[in-house]
């Protein structure tokens, strides 16, 4: 009765949220604001990619491989900015490593570079690069659970909502991004991290790797083995070979009890010292910054997930997103101007939280008072379709930045100056935890915490102006604090600013040539920068 109860009280809130911002907007716009996107997203002949056609000609009269299936021949690409459409040689559809052997032997003869692809969700061409041949390792995406070793080993194109589907309900990712959608081979080629903050980035999860290098040849790393290579290929970018299996750890399928609190920014890094990194039963976290212009940058929702014992509980089957419409509605709506930024926040501190699947229950039925109860897999079970929209000429974009803990609430403070005086539309501003971190490329060279940004623009030569500035003064901020930004989004820093923030950049690209003196790997991101 308590249950049924608490739907109708969620569901009379979504119905009165809905009849406020009906009152609010036009019927038809917000249609328009929760359609489901038609296909992949176009921002039109403004995307500021390479869009300078290639020798279509040199394509035809290079015989293509017969033995590989090419999804593409000529025309172009894109990533999931929607800014970089770029002309290239083709797509190869990899389903095997010989596809990869074959391809990497064709390109040689040619004289062609080579790039890797995922989903493509870095944003400064790191998955593609001018008259290049990009290889899709999606369908490259076999998972084999090994139960008495506990970990899984994977082929790189599987996403981490496939891995989650075969460990569930035993088993649990023991690392990987707070959202599913990414490939295995794409999170380690930027080393990602996501809720566990004492987990640690990715690479401390993989066991072992096979890397194809630029010659065929195929290489076993790891931590130990190989070790110079693992930690050039992790965090890597692609630039070194192309990753065609990787072992992973996984951890127990906990069950954790949900909690939320509202805190001052400022009382972040003390909370975080003295109670939840000592607190080992805390097995996930993160927070959400205000992005409400009342609030903006001051308040903070904490969401922390402590275990429980789980032994006398059972764990529902992994579901996907529900609500995806409303969730877009709120999402695009808050783009539309300071009183719906507050109504997003707001429905993020009182209502949210109302709708949460509580997916855990007992196997003996006990008080009607019990907390929310998931499972491990269950937060990070979450494919985001609401982020998905139909919108024209408009586009959402990522940064992150990588501040020395004892920096955080000085740089937010000054974040919260650049995007205020830019203007900047700044949709999510996560919070999460970062460990140092081993891997050539490091992002954590110390204990960091990373801040997240979600930001919306138009796709106009003014929304690209706005967005360049105000990226490149985050940059400058981020070096004065000692941090570091994350290098898979947009090329708007300059050469000296890649430099000052990571000082062995040199040595990355002369370790690259080392091991491709041909340079047969490459993107635009090495194109622009290592040249």
């Amino acid at each position: 009765m308590k249950k049924l109860s608490q739907r109708i009280k969620n569901g009379l809130s979504v119905v009165v949220v809905l009849v406020v911002l009906s009152s609010l907007y036009g019927y038809r716009k917000l249609q328009a604001l929760a359609a489901d996107p038609a296909g992949e997203k176009d921002c039109g002949p403004t995307a500021g990619g390479e869009q300078a056609k290639i020798d279509l000609e040199r394509i035809k009269a290079i015989a293509p491989l017969k033995d590989v299936k090419w999804s593409q021949l000529g025309g172009s690409i894109n990533d999931a900015s929607c800014l970089n459409r770029t002309e290239i040689y083709g797509v190869v559809d990899v389903r095997s490593v010989d596809d990869i052997a074959k391809t990497l032997a064709f390109a040689r003869d040619n004289k062609l570079s080579v790039t890797t692809s995922g989903v493509r969700h870095s944003m400064g061409g790191q998955a593609f690069r001018k008259g290049g041949i990009v290889l899709d390792m999606r369908g490259f995406n076999r998972i084999v659970l090994n139960e008495s070793a506990r970990s899984v080993t994977v082929q790189p194109g599987a996403t981490w909502h496939d891995i989650q589907n075969v460990l569930h309900p035993r088993f649990a990712v023991r690392a990987m991004q707070s959202t599913d959608i990414f490939t295995v081979g794409g999170s380690i080629s930027v080393n990602a991290h996501g809720m566990d903050h004492q987990a640690g980035a990715l690479a401390k999860s993989i066991k072992s790797m096979k890397v194809m290098l630029a010659d065929g040849s195929l290489q076993t790393v790891s931590a130990t083995e190989n070790a110079d290579l693992f930690n050039l290929v992790v965090g890597g970018y692609g630039l070194f070979g192309v990753i065609v299996e990787a072992e992973l750890d996984i951890a127990d399928n906990l069950v954790y009890r949900t909690e939320r609190r509202l805190i001052d920014y400022k009382a972040f890094p003390a909370l975080f010292a003295t109670d939840i990194e000592k607190d080992g039963n805390i097995g996930l976290m993160y927070g959400h910054l205000s992005t409400a212009p009342s609030t903006f940058l001051r308040e903070l929702l904490l969401y922390t997930y402590t275990k429980v014992d789980g032994t006398d509980f059972k764990r529902a089957p992994l579901g996907e997103a529900s609500g995806t419409k409303l969730r877009r509605l709120t999402i695009n709506l808050s783009k539309q101007g300071p009183l719906f930024q507050e109504m997003k926040w707001l429905s993020e501190k009182h209502i949210e939280h109302r709708m949460e699947s509580c997916t855990v229950t007992r196997a003996q039925a006990i008080g009607s008072a019990e907390a929310c109860l998931v499972s491990r897999n269950d937060p990070m079970h979450d494919s985001v379709p609401y982020l998905r929209n139909s919108l024209p000429n408009d586009t959402d974009i990522l940064h992150e930045y990588f501040i020395p803990r004892s920096q955080f609430v000085a740089f937010i403070d000054g974040m919260r100056k650049v995007l205020t005086d830019n203007k900047t539309n700044l949709l999510n501003a996560s919070v999460r935890v970062v460990h140092q971190e081993s891997n050539f490329l490091t992002y954590s060279p110390e204990p960091a915490f990373s801040l997240v940004l979600y930001i919306n623009q138009t796709t106009d030569d003014e929304g690209n102006r706005r967005m360049r500035k105000a990226t490149e003064e985050l940059i400058d901020l981020t070096i004065a604090h000692k941090g570091l930004f994350f290098l898979p989004y947009q090329l708007y820093y300059s050469r000296d600013q890649l430099q000052r923030s990571y000082p062995q950049i040199n040595d990355f690209f002369a370790a690259k040539r080392k091991y491709d003196p041909s340079e047969l790997f490459t993107n635009t991101f090495y194109q622009k920068y290592a040249s």
